[in-house]
């Protein structure tokens, strides 16, 4: 990344019991995103990519314009947050990504990678 440029990714997975139906294998995980920009130039997030894996070795790509229908510019010193959810058919699986990111004052297009994070029924991992 370019001069001034960096950008911080936190993402905290919660279990959502009760949109879920263990029965019929329907996990639905919610994750929390703050996108911290600790740089010393604006920021514009255009799009997003997610690698979503399950306990049984199913992998699902996922990208797209933006998050949650935004393509928020974050100032130097501030963030975005936003929330949204996915389903796996299994109790445990993990999430990874990126997101493409670019300056508005000069057009330099980045990626700021997304570390990959757990996503488990709660007493599902010892």
């Amino acid at each position: 990344m370019s001069a001034g440029v960096r950008v911080e990714v936190h993402v905290k997975p919660e279990y959502a019991e009760v949109h879920s139906d263990p029965g019929n294998r329907r996990y639905l995980f919610i994750y929390h995103v703050s996108i911290y920009n600790a740089g010393t130039v604006s920021v514009q997030l255009l799009s997003r990519y997610w690698q979503i894996s399950d306990a049984d070795g199913r992998v699902e790509e996922v990208q797209g314009d933006g998050v949650v229908g935004q393509q928020p510019v974050i100032a130097a010193g501030q963030a975005f947050y936003y929330h949204s959810f996915c389903v796996l058919e299994t109790p445990v699986g993990c999430m990874q990504g990126s997101y493409r990111m670019s300056r508005p004052d000069d057009g330099e297009v980045f990626d700021v990678p997304i570390a990959a994070f757990t996503l488990a029924v709660p007493g599902s991992l010892n």
